[in-house]
């Protein structure tokens, strides 16, 4: 049986934590399905970590394994840490805030075995997929933002930016060895390298709902610090 490893980094997620691991746990367990929750959490000071130890005593260590970090380190240096710790054949790394619903879960596994795909991402722009929450300006930037670094990276997927996927463990691997760029680079950067390795990528339609505890922030630096990111991409 294939068993599937949840990366979820965390950073005051001390609400959202218990509520996302049932979802996910009662998510899998009906499927009948091998799993794993990898919390890596950046010195939270809100009490995520304890919570995390509380929910070991509800599932088993083997099914929740706390990995905490120092600090605020980066997304994509809390996968590598996250993956080091990862039993599962697939990864998904999806966030703790609800922005994703595990309801979905069982569609990207579907997706996966049909196609025998490589990576499956959850998109915000495709057939039913849509974004809850944000205002017009942020929703108008994050699909520009998108449009923008398709078309000049030719990525053929339609939400490059996204962070909810599931990886082929081995696929996951080779690609985080590769990848250089922080913040909401990212994820844009992942996609680009799979396409150098010719990597099969399927979408699921996602309906992406603002956090559901807690803040979030996007300011002109990150936009900056995107449009540098997709012309850096052109290149590599």
């Amino acid at each position: 049986m294939s068993k599937y490893s949840v990366l979820l980094p965390t950073y005051n997620e001390k609400r959202n934590l218990p509520i996302i691991t049932y979802l996910i746990a009662r998510t899998f367990e009906q499927a009948n399905l091998s799993w794993e929750i990898v919390v890596i959490d950046d010195a939270s000071p809100d009490g995520t970590q304890e919570v995390a130890k509380e929910l070991q005593s509800i599932y088993g260590e083997d099914k929740i394994l706390l990995k905490p970090r120092a600090g605020k380190l980066g997304l994509g240096t809390a996968y590598i840490h996250g993956l080091k710790s990862a039993t599962g054949d697939y990864v998904i790394i999806m966030d703790a805030d609800f922005s994703h619903h595990p309801k979905y879960l069982p569609e990207f596994i579907k997706l996966q075995k049909e196609g025998n795909y490589d990576i499956v991402l959850g998109t915000r722009y495709a057939k039913d997929g849509g974004v809850y929450g944000w205002n017009l300006k942020r929703k108008l930037i994050s699909r520009g933002a998108n449009l923008l670094a398709s078309t000049v990276l030719g990525t053929g997927v339609s939400d490059v930016t996204g962070s909810f996927r599931l990886y082929k463990k081995q696929v996951l691997e080779t690609l985080m060895k590769e990848v250089t760029s922080k913040g909401y680079v990212f994820q844009m950067e992942m996609i680009a390298r799979a396409r150098q390795h010719n990597y099969s990528i399927g979408e699921v339609p996602i309906a992406f709902v603002d956090r559901l505890y807690g803040e979030s922030k996007l300011g002109m630096d990150d936009i900056i610090g995107y449009l540098k990111g997709v012309l850096s991409l052109v290149f590599i």
